[in-house]
């Protein structure tokens, strides 16, 4: 069902109406748009800098694990315009490691100071006086590393094989933690069936439109930072962020600008990068600023964490799970990185999802692997765990025979047992979820579904549908992050719980209205839907409400559970400005009701009037009456306190700290959602195709229905990327492969179909307007439905995500037919070095010179250096050794290299090896090449083997111009050694269209 837009205009109250039409629950076109769509809004990059302030480039790792060996700043401090460049001593200094949410010896700070962990780790910073310089005196860095050996993916660091990452821990496995709820044990002795699953979750992220800015400062009298950043919280980083810069909470400013392009929860992953700058302001002595790029974002920022989870279900003949074993082995990167373990916990209390499951046993594992650190990203957790429970209901109904619909039914909480509590001790508040699953079925059009899919079966065609059925938690419970500690581990630390939330509201002496909450907006329309809440207290219009979406820690109202995550905004923020709101307009009637010469219980608000309720005539504006606490505060009433502003904290009661038997409930409310999927699949491209999809939501209280399909839109737009596109691809050494969108691949308005969107409405009686989260279901419960779907059409097991056409193809196509005999091998493709992505190639050129004269120009430092493409400097090293300096570009990246160019294996004048490697802020390459100089008839036949490995931001960026761009810079080494040798120069009297684009893309010179 799509809710009816209307303009403000329309549903707000002329002036000096006695009474107004209630604005929550209304679809109110958003009030931010208009600044957003004319590009008035200003974002952090928008906002003005202080005088002096310097910019900031990041150097960053080339390899996924190495030791540094030393690093020399001394050239680009060098360089003209170039203020500071600041290191991991520095860091040392001025610094302190993060903390570390669990109890294990690992040490994470800002910049690295012993060892890189993962491909973009930060290793240096250069302030400069602007981005340009300070981007050219990185390739003046010069950093020696020993690469070590990586771990890559979960299985690799649950082996025990592979090198620890760090140290002083001793494994990969840095935490481990079982929990039991129930007799599991004797459930699966006694069960009909003990059905099992096996199931991968792979890393994925957003990728906001906005990437990470921040801009610090620090003030050396005070010994305090300010800094501006969009950061979206949690506020609990901020102590993390205080003890990071070695100082107490008030010397840390954070102020937050009025939007964000974006963040989807990955926002809170710029508060290294706050401390990195702090340290850079510090050490420089004036203000910084720094911008990241999409290539930073994507190789180095945040991603999901990737999640191992096995299950074992003991199940009756129909289908009713009895009890479930659960290990969830998380992949959190290179670095256990605040608020992680959050994703693994975060889902604690309703592991057991929708579903009435009375014994539950869970291990939980946290794996370190050489990649990007992991956070908060949509739905933290949530996907990760929906994977495994909805795939494990799947495999349920097939196993059995059973329609997997029926399967949902069974095992749904039923209505009559709300709220009802699950074995590891969240409390499902509200909601009909058999009720609404009906709905969705005759609502969506179902059995139109079933229909087709039986047509397209009787033509051969692959066709399926999916079920999810899952609850959407909001409003985190502070404490369920403690989980990962033991019983007594908790007693020593001190307990955790609740979800405080704070509002102010204000009147100024115009009767003008203004609310300041503690949330970061990212496109929930706070402005919107704080001004209908708080306008419908006061019985005002929209326009006579402001909503300050700026945040300062130094001035306004927060609280370590601040921020805007979680799917806190509806259910805690709204209803805390509505709480702030009621308190505020409750001390207006004490004075209004002086003046009107009623009791204030009988004082009404609405039409911009304060008015008595059995004679609207007596009454008074709105505008006057809160007037009076500015204008004439010696009038009030004896013992009336001046209403001029509100501030009001509001925690849920139902959230407390985790028992000593580690009960949780992870969250104050619990939203309903069941989706259906339809797919068809293309044999012969392997492409999904979505047929259809019905999502039903049970938020609790709508109070904007137009932005509540917004959010479900963008959460399942999302889903989409996770089930089909987005993937974060890692070579087995570690390398980045997917820095570009043409590599990471984001689902654009063409690949995402638009959901039938039903709804029904449970109001939560946990929060103050009985709202629940609704912007992070889909994110959940979409990948998980499309899997189910595709698994229905093919019939096949599907353990994984995205379902890509090359995934697809591996599961439905035949193997290859054996060669026949006698047929030759194709050539095998080059190992990859360590750290690199391997190329290997081969060929010939004949350059019109006679061995020894081509043999001569080789050996020749001064011809060498002009037939090197890009070699800006050679100078001999020792006997055929050279440093060079080389300026190489692939696609849109442009590198200087600093190389170590070897002649070996002399064989004059028939044979040599030449060998290289080099280094620069861009990654690293080495390779060598065997050459063989044959007399010809015309000439010399030089025959040459190659392998070669390239990494860092170049093999992340152009990794598939590589091999291309291998073989022009190879093409323009002979050009040049045939024109030295006295052959023909090449002419080009019309450069092809070939010719122009690769030389756009920095391929030929």
């Amino acid at each position: 069902m799509t809710a009816l837009t209307k303009a403000p205009s329309e549903l707000a109250p002329a002036a000096g109406a006695p009474a107004s039409a209630a604005l929550i629950g209304q679809p109110i076109p958003r009030l931010e748009d208009a600044a957003i769509l004319t590009g008035q809004a200003r974002y952090t990059d928008d906002l003005p800098v202080k005088p002096g302030t310097l910019h900031a480039a990041i150097l960053r790792s080339p390899h996924a694990h190495a030791e540094i060996l030393g690093i020399d700043v001394e050239a680009a401090c060098a360089m003209k315009g170039v203020a500071a460049v600041v290191t991991g001593e520095d860091a040392k200094r001025f610094a302190a490691p993060f903390l570390v949410g669990v109890r294990a010896p690992m040490e994470h700070w800002c910049l690295a100071v012993d060892r890189v962990r993962y491909a973009g780790e930060p290793v240096a910073v250069v302030l400069a006086d602007d981005r340009y310089l300070a981007e050219d005196a990185l390739d003046r860095i010069e950093v020696r590393y020993r690469p070590l050996p990586v771990v890559m993916s979960i299985d690799q660091a649950l082996s025990g094989d592979g090198e620890p990452l760090h140290p002083a821990v001793g494994s990969n496995i840095v935490n481990t933690r079982p929990f039991s709820y129930g007799d599991v044990n004797a459930a699966l002795k006694a069960a009909e069936h003990r059905i099992s699953a096996t199931v991968h979750y792979p890393r994925n992220s957003c990728t906001p439109m906005e990437c990470f800015v921040v801009m610090a400062d620090y003030d050396r009298a005070d010994g305090a930072y300010e800094v501006l950043s969009n950061f979206s919280g949690p506020f609990a980083i901020h102590p993390v962020m205080a003890k990071a810069l070695k100082v107490p909470g008030s010397k840390l400013r954070l102020k937050l600008p009025p939007n964000s392009g974006g963040s989807f929860g990955n926002k809170q992953a710029v508060f290294p990068y706050i401390v990195i700058m702090g340290v850079c302001a510090r050490v420089a002595g004036r203000p910084v600023k720094w911008v990241e790029d999409r290539l930073e974002h994507l190789m180095a920022a945040t991603s999901a964490t990737a999640r191992r989870t096995d299950l074992e279900a003991a199940v009756s003949g129909d289908g009713r799970i009895l009890g479930l074993r659960m290990e969830q082995t998380d992949d959190v990167g290179a670095y256990l990185r605040a608020p992680e373990p959050a994703s693994l916990y975060r889902n604690h209390g309703n592991l057991t999802g929708a579903y009435r499951i009375p014994a539950l046993d869970v291990v939980n594992r946290l794996a370190v692997t050489n990649k990007t650190p992991t956070g908060l990203n949509r739905g933290f957790g949530g996907g990760q765990l929906y994977f495994a429970i909805e795939r494990l209901m799947h495999r349920i109904a097939v196993t059995l025979g059973l329609d997997p619909l029926d399967v949902i039914r069974r095992n749904l909480v039923p209505a009559a047992e709300m709220p009802y509590t699950t074995a590891s001790g969240g409390i499902l508040d509200s909601g009909d979820f058999q009720a609404a699953v009906e709905a969705a079925i005759a609502d969506g059009g179902l059995d139109d579904l079933k229909a087709r899919r039986d047509r397209a079966r009787a033509e051969g065609r692959f066709y399926g549908i999916g079920y999810a059925a899952i609850v959407e938690p909001s409003i985190s419970n502070m404490g369920y992050i403690t989980t990962v500690l033991t019983a007594d581990e908790r007693r020593k630390a001190g307990p955790k719980n609740g979800a405080q939330a704070s509002a102010t509201v204000s009147v100024d002496p115009t009767g003008g209205v203004t609310v300041t909450v503690a949330s970061a907006p990212q496109g929930q329309g706070h402005r919107t839907v704080l001004s209908q809440v708080v306008a419908d207290v006061f019985g005002l219009r929209l326009g006579d409400i402001a909503v300050n979406t700026e945040f300062d820690t130094a001035k306004d109202a927060w609280s370590i559970a601040a921020g805007n995550y979680s799917s806190r905004f509806a259910g805690a923020v709204a209803g805390t400005a509505h709480i702030a709101a009621t308190r505020l307009r409750d001390k207006l009637a004490k004075l209004a009701a002086s003046q009107l010469n009623v009791t204030p219980e009988d004082i009404r608000f609405a039409g911009g009037r304060v008015f008595a309720a059995g004679n609207p005539d007596n009454s008074l504006s709105f505008s006057r009456v809160a007037a009076a606490g500015h204008w004439s505060p010696g009038t009030l009433p004896d013992g009336t306190e001046a209403a001029l502003r509100e501030t009001a904290f509001w925690t849920p009661p139902p959230l407390k700290a985790p028992t000593e038997s580690d009960v949780i409930n992870s969250s104050a409310c619990y939203g309903f959602v069941f989706d259906i999927c339809a797919v068809e699949i293309d044999p012969v491209t392997a492409q999904v195709r979505i047929d259809k999809y019905v999502t039903m939501h049970d938020a609790g209280r709508i109070l904007n229905p137009l932005m509540v399909e917004g959010q479900i839109l963008g959460a399942f737009a999302h889903a989409v990327g996770t089930a089909l596109y987005e993937e974060y691809a890692y070579g087995s050494d570690g390398r980045f492969l997917s820095g570009t969108f043409a590599d990471y691949l984001v689902p654009t308005a063409c690949e995402v179909p638009v959901p039938v969107m039903l709804h029904r409405e449970s109001p939560s009686p946990f929060t103050p307007l009985g709202a629940k989260g609704v912007g992070e279901g889909n994110s959940m419960s979409t990948p998980v439905c499309i899997a189910n779907a595709v698994a229905d059409a093919l019939g096949l097991e599907i353990s994984t995500l995205p379902l890509t056409p090359a995934r697809i193809a591996a599961l439905i196509e035949k193997p290859e037919v054996a060669k026949p005999a006698g047929m030759a091998a194709a050539p095998s493709k080059a190992p990859a070095k360590a750290g690199g992505r391997g190329l290997r190639g081969e060929g010939s050129r004949t350059v019109p010179a006679s061995p020894e004269q081509v043999w001569a120009i080789l050996l020749d430092p001064k011809e060498l250096a002009a037939l090197l493409p890009g070699c800006d400097a050679l100078d001999l090293a020792g006997p055929n050794a050279y440093r060079a300096e080389v300026v190489v570009g692939i696609g849109p990246v442009r590198a200087r290299y600093v190389a170590e160019v070897e002649l070996t294996d002399l064989d004059p004048p028939r044979a040599l090896t030449l060998s290289g490697r080099g280094s620069s802020a861009l990654g690293f390459g080495e390779g060598s090449g065997h050459v063989t100089l044959e007399a010809a008839a015309d000439g010399t036949r030089v025959v040459y083997r190659y392998d070669a490995a390239v990494g860092g931001k170049v093999a992340a960026v152009g990794g598939r111009m590589l091999d291309s761009a291998t073989r022009m810079l190879i093409g323009q080494f002979f050009d040049r050694l045939i024109a030295r040798a006295g052959g023909p120069a090449a002419v080009e009297t019309s450069p092809s269209l070939l010719t122009r684009l690769l030389r756009l893309l920095g391929l030929r010179p």
